[in-house]
């Protein structure tokens, strides 16, 4: 990853922050992509990076962002699609349309537009990697959670059919399903008390160091038996082709 510039997203906590951290002592210049301005330029400071204010369930802003990278950095070789929310946590027939929505707008549009607005520099470079990121719920259906788990399993098909479509280009696309991770997200996930996720200890999460140091390895040919579909870090397998476990 030396000198390698890496874009990501929802960088400013949780997986997103780690990630960040992980890229950057791998040697990458890394780029981070949040709304929260102060949170991110701290991190950005920390990990000697370039924080981007930055929507992702807005096109032109997503499209903004890419047009500077590509000016200051002149390529991008890593997209991470982190950006991601679990609400609202509610029966469908009670959620709010509008909040629903939104999920919809930052989950899944959110990645299609970092595909979007990544691909003319990645197609011009002849190269690059996109990993978007999964979760168990894009396969499993979970009471309360109608409009994260759309929403996966739409960015488990983006995966699917981006591969499928730009492979041609050097282009590596895959996921990543981290499991449960440690993050804001599980907190407001167990204060809810709907569905068994709410139910697990807070024991069994995994830290966010590990789907963070999964996403640099993923980024090198160990991951290549996996292009177009998600890694599932639940796999011991897969977590110690990664290191996490000896």
């Amino acid at each position: 990853m030396q000198g390698k510039v890496v874009a990501i997203t929802g960088a400013s906590r949780g997986i997103g922050a780690a990630a960040a951290r992980a890229f950057a002592a791998a040697g990458a210049r890394v780029v981070l992509l949040a709304r929260s301005g102060a949170q991110t330029e701290a991190l950005a400071g920390e990990v000697c990076g370039t924080a981007l204010a930055c929507d992702m369930a807005d096109w032109e802003s997503v499209q903004a962002a890419m047009a500077v990278i590509g000016a200051r950095f002149g390529r991008l070789d890593v997209l991470i699609n982190n950006a991601a929310v679990i609400q609202p946590i509610a029966l469908l027939a009670e959620a709010d349309p509008l909040a629903w929505g939104r999920t919809i707008d930052i989950n899944l549009k959110g990645v299609f537009h970092g595909c979007r607005a990544a691909l003319p520099i990645m197609k011009r470079q002849r190269s690059g990697t996109i990993i978007n990121l999964s979760s168990g719920a894009a396969y499993q259906p979970l009471e309360s959670w109608s409009a994260y788990c759309a929403s996966k399993a739409g960015v488990l098909m983006l995966t699917r059919a981006l591969h499928r479509e730009e492979r041609g280009w050097g282009l590596r696309v895959l996921g990543l399903s981290p499991g449960t991770v440690a993050t804001d997200m599980q907190v407001a996930i167990r204060a809810s008390g709907i569905n068994p996720v709410a139910a697990l200890d807070p024991a069994v999460h995994i830290p966010a160091d590990w789907p963070a140091r999964a996403l640099v390895w993923m980024c090198g040919p160990g991951a290549d038996p996996w292009l177009g579909e998600d890694v599932k870090l639940r796999d011991t397998g897969v977590r110690r082709a990664a290191g996490l476990i000896a």
